[in-house]
């Protein structure tokens, strides 16, 4: 029997009554209920926001017969308050074009609009602010019971306004709405507010700063996501089902889907958590395909790069660290682009400092780091205007076949694209760019590494019947990188391996902007 996963479905209550797969992340449900705390929760777009938010409306509208058989129904037996009807204030701002103006004020409007229907519009000539009070006021009073809002993707309006103008405007009209939800805490049973971003300096947070961010808390790592717990005890057919059709064994299926969609941290002691919306994808379709990276174009993450000057390269080499309040920090004229790469999911923690009390990020995982360098490609290659600026297979299979003279013809040409600045630095850095960006995609197909210490060679890239030694050098000789390789004794780790060494010495004239040398020493074990 084939078990309905709900891909794209976002409401609670859909899934369960139509008999959609659901993993349970109800106590989590029951623990932020219980306190009665203001909380904000930042997660990566498509990791199940919407979901949880879904979740607790049904929760605080009373619905007890969507939570049967779920562990909030075991938590909440002996609570003879359990399962009472709230006023909800539930705010989507992901169904509108936020690049026109005035839609934030339309998407508030009409909100407040299907409220006053409820509670009374005896305001509805008023602000904005002044109906949202006077509803929340009215709804307290009908009801009898403090009200729940709920604040689902509060930063659309603020990452897709078309220019820096409208940002500002709709962050003032945010600091006037949102302003109810701190002046008005004694109407207020709970509020839960979600987005990608945390905006250090937008008034939503200065204002609210009784929110409590469980962001980076440890209590809520798995509260959106996949964990490997859930994926072993919910998805066994379909883990099953996704083996056989790719012919490989179960053990070797979970693999691969770890090296595919887990690795998203959200706290240093935390175990990691799948992209629920790309594993989904991969069990619907039986492939191990980039689900998620495909849904969204990092356009906006290559720009900021670019106005930064930041170094792509130090993601990969395992040099980026940040601290809590920077990973936190994210800001429309802020020139580090590293808050909004870790909010956005492009980047995650893998390691923790206690001592400088700071993050190491890297790529989550394989979709993450193979779709954004190939989104990077055309701005290291030089060539943002072709559609295939690089055809990393056709590489990949000089390489398998040991084809050095292809080798050679294609790194020739990638250097040719590069322009002519006056600028040493420029040049060394467009040189060290192609070098890179070729062999960080090549790690799709091979087991390759990519070197900048001294003491190894610049790239190393295995294959089942080759290993290459590259080293690369600039208004030098082949013969000087060659001498390099073997002076440093490079091949020596190698030395009982059954499979065929090629050395690489390659030097690249900046001021004819081409590769005039390449040597090759073929060695046999």
């Amino acid at each position: 029997m084939v078990r309905k996963l709900p891909i794209g479905i976002q409401d609670f209550e859909k899934i369960r009554k139509e008999g959609f797969l659901y993993v349970d992340k109800t106590e989590y449900v029951y623990n932020l209920a219980q306190s009665g705390v203001p909380y904000f929760l930042s997660r990566p777009r498509r990791f199940g926001k919407s979901l949880f938010l879904s979740t607790l409306k049904a929760y605080f509208e009373g619905k007890k017969e969507l939570f049967e058989g779920l562990r909030i129904a075991e938590l909440e037996k002996d609570n003879n308050d359990a399962w009472q009807k709230y006023p909800v204030f539930y705010i989507d701002f992901n169904k509108k074009n936020f690049k026109e103006d005035s839609a934030l004020e339309e998407v508030l409007d009409e909100h407040i609009r299907s409220w006053e229907a409820l509670y009374g519009d005896l305001m509805a000539d008023r602000p904005l602010e002044e109906r949202f009070r006077y509803v929340i006021e009215k709804a307290v009073e009908t009801t009898g019971k403090r009200a729940v809002v709920l604040v689902d993707e509060y930063d659309k309006p603020l990452l897709e306004g078309a220019d820096k103008t409208m940002v500002e405007h709709n962050k003032a009209v945010f600091k006037g709405f949102f302003s109810t939800l701190k002046s008005y805490d004694h109407y207020l049973k709970f509020v839960f507010i979600t987005g990608v971003t945390k905006f250090s300096k937008v008034s939503i947070f200065s204002d609210l700063n009784q929110l409590n961010d469980i962001s980076l808390d440890h209590r809520y790592s798995g509260i959106c996501g996949i964990t490997e717990t859930e994926l072993k005890a919910d998805f066994d057919p379909e883990i099953e089902a996704m083996a056989a059709n790719n012919q490989i064994t179960k053990s070797e299926c979970l693999a691969e889907l770890k090296k595919m969609y887990d690795g998203y941290h959200f706290h240093q002691n935390c175990d990691g958590v799948y992209n629920p919306f790309s594993l989904l994808n991969a069990f619907d379709k039986k492939e191990f395909g980039m689900y998620w990276f495909s849904t969204g174009t990092p356009t906006f993450l290559i720009d900021k790069l670019k106005e930064s000057g930041f170094d792509a390269k130090q993601i990969t080499e395992g040099e980026l660290y940040a601290n809590a309040n920077v990973l936190t920090d994210y800001r429309y004229d802020n020139p580090n682009p590293i808050p909004l790469f870790y909010q956005t999911g492009y980047l995650t923690i893998k390691d923790y400092d206690k001592k400088y009390m700071s993050y190491q990020l890297d790529y989550p995982n394989d979709e993450v780091r193979y779709g954004f360098l190939n989104s990077l490609a055309p701005t290291y290659l030089h060539d943002e205007e072709s559609h295939d600026p690089l055809d990393i297979r056709s590489f990949g299979m000089e390489i398998e076949k040991g084809r050095t003279d292809s080798l050679k013809d294609r790194f020739t040409a990638l250097f040719a694209r590069l322009p002519y600045p006056n600028d040493e630095k420029i040049i060394e850095q467009n040189f060290q760019n192609v070098v890179y960006i070729v062999f960080m995609l090549l790690g799709q197909y091979t087991m390759t590494e990519v070197h900048s210490a001294k003491g190894r060679a610049d790239c190393i890239v295995e294959t089942d019947d080759y290993v290459y030694l590259f080293e690369f050098k600039r208004d030098s000789t082949a013969d000087e990188a060659m001498k390099q390789i073997e002076d440093n004794g490079y091949a020596k780790p190698y030395a009982a391996d059954r499979r065929k060494l090629i050395k690489i010495g390659a030097n690249f004239d900046s001021k004819e902007r081409t590769l005039d040398g390449w040597k090759v020493v073929l060695e046999h074990s």
